[in-house]
C-alpha cells in the first residue's frame, strides 16, 4: 500500500494565504492525499501570526513548518509552545519556544516531520542541519519521516538529501520561492526536490512588491518589505510513499494558478 503526502511551498503574504485558503482542499482531493506539510513562515511577509497559522490549519494542512523568520512576528512565540502542529527549526538554539520535529498518528501510521535550516548564507550560525537530523532519527524510528529544510544554497540542500537517502522518506526544499526542475526519487528510496516554490503573488519578486526590490537593488534607502498583491500561484510537490518499507515510489512537482 502506498499513501500521497503533499508539500506545499512558502505561504507569502495576504495572496499566498488567500491562494491556499481556496486551493488547498481540491488539491488534496484530487491527489489523493493523506497528509499536508505547507511552510508558513512568510504568512505575514516577515513571519506568521497565530491567527495566520490557525487560518493554514484550517485551509487543509495537518503541520505547519518555519524557517529563518520565525520570529518576524513575535506574538507566535506562546503559540509554538502551545500548538504541537507548528514547528520551527530544530538546529535554533535549544532555549528558544517551540520545537523542531513532531510525531504525527494518522490513520496510515506514525509520521515525523523535522524541520530544519541551513547554515550557508544565512544571518546567523544555527547548530549542524547534519547532526540535528542524526539526532531526531535515532530517538524517533517513524517509518515515514518527512523533512523541510529551510536552506539558501542548492548545495547544501543536495547534500543532506543524499546524506539522509534512505533514511527519510522524502526531503525538500524551502527559503528561496524558486520551484526547482530537480523533483527525483534518490537511489536509496528518499523523495527530493530542492525547492517547492511559493504560494503567493505571481507577479512580483519571490513575493514582494516589484518595484520594492528593484529599488534595493539600485542602492536607494532601505524600506520593510511588503507583499505584492494579485493573480497567485501555488507550488508543490506531491510525493507517494510505500507505506511499509517508508520508501519513496514517485515524486512529482505541482503548480496551480489562479
Amino acid at each position: 500500500m502506498s499513501v500521497n503526502v503533499l508539500a506545499v511551498g512558502d505561504i507569502a503574504g495576504r495572496s499566498g494565504l488567500d491562494m491556499l485558503s481556496r486551493r488547498l482542499r481540491s488539491i488534496i482531493r484530487l491527489e489523493n492525499i493523506r497528509f499536508t506539510v505547507v511552510n508558513g513562515e512568510n504568512a505575514a511577509g516577515i513571519g506568521i501570526t497565530p491567527a495566520q497559522a490557525r487560518e493554514i490549519l484550517s485551509a487543509g494542512a495537518d503541520v505547519i513548518t518555519l524557517g529563518n523568520h520565525t520570529w518576524g512576528r513575535q506574538e507566535i512565540c506562546e503559540t509554538l509552545d502551545e500548538n504541537p502542529y507548528i514547528l520551527r527549526p530544530a538546529n535554533f538554539a535549544p532555549q528558544v519556544p517551540g520545537r523542531g520535529a513532531g510525531v504525527f498518528e494518522t490513520s496510515f501510521g506514525s509520521v515525523l516531520v523535522i524541520n530544519l535550516i541551513g547554515r550557508c548564507g544565512m544571518d546567523f550560525g544555527p547548530d549542524n542541519p547534519f547532526f540535528e537530523a542524526d539526532r531526531i532519527l535515532k530517538s524517533n524510528p517513524a517509518k515515514l519521516v518527512l523533512v523541510d529544510f529551510h536552506a539558501e544554497a542548492t548545495s547544501e540542500k543536495t547534500a543532506l538529501a543524499n546524506y539522509l537517502d534512505g533514511r527519510v522518506s522524502a526531503l525538500w526544499g524551502t527559503h528561496t520561492h524558486v520551484q526547482t526542475s530537480d523533483v527525483c526519487v534518490l537511489p536509496r528510496g528518499t523523495g527530493y526536490i530542492t525547492d517547492l516554490g511559493m504560494t503567493g503573488p505571481v507577479n512580483s519578486v519571490i513575493g514582494v512588491k516589484t518595484e520594492m526590490s528593484i529599488s534595493m537593488f539600485l542602492g536607494n534607502p532601505p524600506r520593510r518589505f511588503e507583499a505584492a498583491d494579485g493573480d497567485a500561484k501555488l507550488e508543490c510537490a506531491v510525493f507517494e510513499l510505500d507505506e511499509e518499507s517508508g520508501r519513496c515510489i514517485s515524486a512529482r512537482a505541482l503548480r496551480i494558478l489562479d
